[in-house]
């Protein structure tokens, strides 16, 4: 397949996807409109980059559904100053989006294979750091943060992650509700953050992140 003709496809993801449900960040609009995604996916799946669901890049890891990224990253309200800490870098591709609008990012993935993915795709990308390390844990050496954004579903946002994100920073997650991911605001006050729910979106689930289960008798 040609490039022109991923370069429609592109195109149709942002009229048809991103457009009609409230991805209205014209910083997110466009970045999202340069960005190849269908080189940030094995070649095998390469027809199906811009579909609307999770893409498989192995290691028991996906690129997330480009609405719920989207949605996620239009909620946070990102500006050219902004010190990001990506949760879920898997092979780069929101990170490369990210890139095109904030000042720095910081990017967190387990798989070694998959942050090796991750370097070689954000190659020359000065703004853009990769860390190996368990996802939950984020990456403390270079916090503060002024935003979060956590690129997938999760049970439950870590005390880590919270301690990691400045004062009045944003976090952005989709966080499961008896089975429903609800994308998720949250902005810190003191050592809390509060979250406000916008929206029901689905997305891949991120490891680690699971509620410890209590004990049952």
């Amino acid at each position: 397949m040609g490039q022109e003709n991923f370069r429609e496809m592109r195109k149709a993801m942002v009229v048809s996807q991103l457009r009609t449900t409230d991805v209205s960040d014209p910083l997110v609009i466009a970045a999202m409109s340069e960005v190849p995604r269908e080189d940030f996916v094995p070649a095998a799946s390469r027809n199906v980059a811009y579909s609307d669901r999770g893409v498989s890049v192995g290691n028991n890891r996906s690129l997330n559904a480009p609405l719920s990224t989207g949605r996620l990253l239009t909620a946070a309200e990102l500006r050219p100053d902004d010190r990001v800490l990506l949760i879920g870098a898997a092979t780069g591709y929101t990170a490369a989006v990210l890139s095109r609008i904030v000042g720095q990012v910081t990017a967190v993935e387990q798989s070694a294979r998959l942050v090796t993915k991750a370097e070689e795709n954000l190659e020359g990308l000065a703004n853009v750091t990769v860390h190996k390390g368990e996802l939950d844990a984020g990456c403390a050496d270079s916090a503060p943060y002024s935003v979060i954004v956590v690129d997938g579903v999760i049970e439950q946002v870590p005390d880590a992650l919270v301690a990691q994100l400045e004062p009045e920073g944003r976090l952005v997650a989709a966080i499961a509700d008896r089975g429903v991911a609800r994308l998720a605001l949250g902005r810190k006050a003191g050592n809390i953050v509060g979250y406000q729910y916008f929206a029901d979106c689905g997305g891949i689930v991120l490891p680690g992140f699971e509620t410890a289960q209590g004990f049952e008798f």
